[in-house]
């Protein structure tokens, strides 16, 4: 059995286990791929990806606006970078094109499901 099937049983156990509320199911199944990209080494190679696709689609040009504009409405004295990072993260993350979130989404569940059968 590999390294991952004991995890990926391990896993299961435990999500058997608990109160069988899907939103507890949803982060424990996170925090397991994450944990698993994480130890693979994988997890670097998807964030790479993901930096080069919002390059790509111009999300980090946007952001960027984002943050002088809220630069300029609060004066460059009156703001710290916590509180750009509190107002303009929401706004980041609403503007990630789908199509990016998809490929992403598509390539993890690839690369969980051939892991899961080697």
């Amino acid at each position: 059995m590999s390294r991952f099937s004991e995890r990926r049983k391990a896993v299961e156990s435990s999500l058997d286990h608990q109160n069988h509320d899907g939103k507890e199911k949803k982060v424990i199944g996170k925090r397991a791929v994450n944990q698993h990209l994480t130890i693979e080494g994988d997890k670097e190679k998807f964030k790479e990806l993901l930096r080069r696709r919002l390059i790509e689609c111009g999300w980090r040009d946007e952001l960027r606006v984002l943050c002088r504009d809220t630069i300029r409405e609060k004066g460059v004295n009156n703001v710290t970078v916590d509180e750009i990072v509190e107002e303009v993260t929401p706004k980041g993350r609403a503007l990630v094109p789908d199509t990016v979130k998809k490929e992403l989404l598509q390539k993890i569940k690839t690369y969980l499901h051939d892991k899961a059968f080697k």
